[in-house]
């Protein structure tokens, strides 16, 4: 007679889990990060000095009023885009700028500085003297006026 085979399967204990919080506690996440941040900066740099040469407004003496192309130059060649793109984008920013400023929004912009709409309140008509005279003279009123201000940072102030 043929005997049959039992297969027995013996309970094992779980596999460990392995948990990952655990695991990382205790070492630093920075160092690849800031890593391959090095390394992408690296070849960033490799890839725009071959692909483009400098602008010219960035090798001679800087020009005594900077526009917002010169600017668009500059950052397209630091960042490896084309200068269309960055004028594109510096305009777009300077137009969500002044969007923001409509609303009443303060904008800061760190190491440079703070816009803000400052707005004066309407004054009524009132009489004055002429300092010279003595004379009564009437001051019109005047409306209520909107001012875009700028506030230099502090570490923009001291560095000019």
């Amino acid at each position: 007679m043929a005997t049959r085979q039992i297969k027995t399967v013996g309970k094992t204990a779980p596999a460990a889990r392995s948990n990952p919080i655990r695991k990382t506690a205790g070492k630093p996440k920075a160092a690849p990060a800031v890593l391959k941040l090095v390394t992408t900066k690296a070849a960033n740099k490799e890839k725009t000095a071959t692909s483009a040469p400098k602008p010219a407004s960035m090798t001679g003496p800087l020009p005594p009023i900077v526009t917002l192309k010169h600017l668009a130059e500059w950052a397209g060649y630091n960042h490896g885009l084309p200068q269309k793109q960055a004028i594109e984008m510096l305009t777009g920013f300077v137009a969500d700028i002044g969007r923001m400023l409509k609303k009443g929004s303060k904008i800061r912009i760190p190491n440079l500085g703070v816009l803000q709409v400052r707005i004066r309140p309407a004054r009524p008509a009132r009489k004055g003297r002429n300092p010279a005279t003595g004379e009564e003279i009437r001051i019109k009123a005047s409306k209520a006026s909107k001012k875009v201000a700028f506030r230099v940072a502090k570490g923009l102030n001291e560095a000019i």
